[in-house]
């Protein structure tokens, strides 16, 4: 039986991956999250949070924050456009509810999905930005 869980290819781990995010990368966000992204050139999405103590001071919510993330990033990335992304949490996270952070999650990939693509991406373009 296979795992439901998010593949290890979808996930951002290494620290260059955050790093490149931090410093080249388009960004959006609602309420509760801001996402950064940048293009890759491996052909799907991959995810990476960044939930600090500054969003709640208890382990146990910032964790609810990042399976709630999770969970609907593993719904919606077959559709999304081969991108890595890094979610932050903002304060107003921790007091909602889990349908309202979803509901706010979903609104972000449609966002998402309707970016186009540059054309002109090389192998030595640093940006990787999407074009509007």
């Amino acid at each position: 039986m296979r795992a439901a869980g998010l593949p290890r290819e979808a996930r951002l781990r290494r620290a260059g991956d955050f790093a490149a995010l931090r410093h080249a990368s388009g960004r959006f966000g609602g309420r509760c999250f801001s996402v950064r992204y940048k293009v890759n050139t491996l052909g799907q999405p991959r995810l990476g949070l960044a939930i600090s103590k500054r969003v709640s001071k208890r382990a146990v919510e910032r964790n609810r924050i990042k399976r709630l993330v999770r969970e609907s990033f593993r719904r919606a990335r077959l559709e999304l456009p081969p991108v890595d992304l890094m979610v932050m949490a903002r304060e107003q996270a921790s007091g909602l509810p889990g349908p309202e952070l979803l509901v706010e999650l979903q609104a972000l990939w449609k966002k998402l999905r309707s970016f186009k693509p540059e054309v002109s991406l090389k192998p030595d373009d640093t940006t990787g930005t999407i074009a509007r």
